[in-house]
């Protein structure tokens, strides 16, 4: 009896971690929670900063700071911060940085759920919202008032591919001593360095492009100013926006193959772009890299010829045709997401933008026939195949 109670006793208390001289290959995975200290003394240490571990998960975790690490050297930033989403790490600059009676521009052509936190949600807050067309500069400065606190962007808006007047937007910012909030999911550190075109924050849905497989959902946001930076942190940790240790895992090792694939989707991204233009049925095509894009002179003065792999598109014939077209390409996921290694489809009407009213949406481009592509690493030529089915489809009922 008395053997059967010590092995016992024994499996019920934490054991130490095996120390050995060796190391992992792979990072290791550490779901821990909670983190002990070895005095009240030591606890303070840790909390003030004079040593260096963990606490509380929601306050921070090995897997997390390790995927920051990784973030933080492709941006050429310090201090980043990993949270449990990109509308995380929005809601945590929004909530770090500003306060009631601040104001926030955005431009009108974010993300859907950027758009309604800034139409919806923040003047719950009493913080002040104004959306403006980002791709002039002048409509900027118009919005601009002695309240205004920060401008959020994105450099390449989801769904519409517009460019953002970075440039003139950078330049109104620093000389009103306003922040700039850079949404870099679309065009990654891999097409464009933020900092170095006049961001003070930066913002990513790491569950895109960055990690890459569809399998985490992952936020990161990192500020320069040190102090910017401790306020994001703290009201990711105070609002509860915290990463999963396991989905940290998962980025961090999509990571290691990021530039690959995007280098070859933004390869096929720029050769699919140029054979849906071709199609018999299509309204118009929308890549930063043709010609004809709004934008281009500025796509290529800004992104330097990395032009990304996200590619919109409108076909004739409304509904009908959307779906003729999305039920004639099994093979290529119809779902709401982007930056997958594959293909992805998705129908902003439908999802990212369904909160918008069809008034709010046609306002943006947003038709009935609109798609977006995330275009993946697949052989192009299949792609190719796929799209002019999808797209003949659809002509044939518009």
């Amino acid at each position: 009896m008395a053997q059967g109670h010590n092995t016992r006793s024994i499996t019920i208390r934490r054991m130490a971690w095996p120390a050995g001289e060796s190391l992992p290959i792979g990072a290791p995975l550490q779901p821990s929670v909670v983190y002990g200290a070895e005095s009240p003394d030591g606890l303070d240490d840790l909390y003030e900063g004079r040593a260096e571990g963990w606490t509380y998960a929601r306050e921070g975790h090995p897997n997390a700071a390790t995927l920051a690490a990784r973030i933080n050297a492709l941006e050429g930033a310090e201090g980043g911060h990993v949270m449990g989403s990109g509308m995380a790490a929005i809601t945590a600059v929004m909530l770090g940085l500003c306060q009631a009676g601040d104001h926030v521009i955005g431009s009108d052509q974010l993300y859907g759920k950027s758009l309604k936190m800034l139409r919806d949600d923040l003047p719950r807050l009493a913080i002040g919202t104004t959306l403006v067309d980002a791709t002039d500069a002048a409509m900027v400065e118009g919005a601009l008032r002695p309240e205004t606190k920060l401008i959020l962007l994105e450099v390449v808006s989801n769904p519409t591919i517009r460019i953002a007047d970075i440039a003139g937007v950078a330049a109104l910012a620093r000389a009103r001593g306003v922040k700039l909030v850079i949404d870099n999911t679309f065009t990654t550190p891999r097409a464009f360095q933020a900092y170095t075109h006049g961001a003070d924050v930066i913002v990513h849905s790491v569950t895109k492009l960055l990690a890459g497989h569809s399998d985490a959902t992952l936020g990161y946001a990192v500020a320069r100013d040190p102090a910017d930076r401790a306020a994001i942190a703290m009201a990711s940790a105070t609002w509860g926006l915290t990463p999963s240790p396991f989905d940290c895992w998962l980025a961090e090792r999509g990571l290691f193959s990021f530039d690959l694939r995007y280098d070859r989707a933004e390869d096929n991204a720029a050769a699919l772009a140029d054979h849906i233009a071709d199609l018999p049925g299509i309204l118009r095509v929308l890549y930063p890299g043709r010609a004809d894009h709004p934008e281009s002179i500025r796509a290529r003065d800004l992104l330097a010829g990395r032009y990304g792999n996200m590619v919109s598109f409108e076909v004739r014939g409304g509904r009908d045709a959307a779906n003729a077209l999305v039920r004639a390409m099994p093979n290529v996921p119809f779902a709401p997401t982007l930056g997958d290694i594959g293909t992805t489809l998705s129908h902003p009407a439908t999802s990212s933008h369904r909160g918008l009213s069809p008034a709010g949406r046609a306002a943006m481009g947003i038709t009935e026939g609109f798609f977006r592509v995330s275009v993946g690493v697949e052989d192009i030529a299949v792609l190719k195949e796929e799209f002019a089915a999808g797209i003949a489809a659809a002509h044939d009922v518009g």
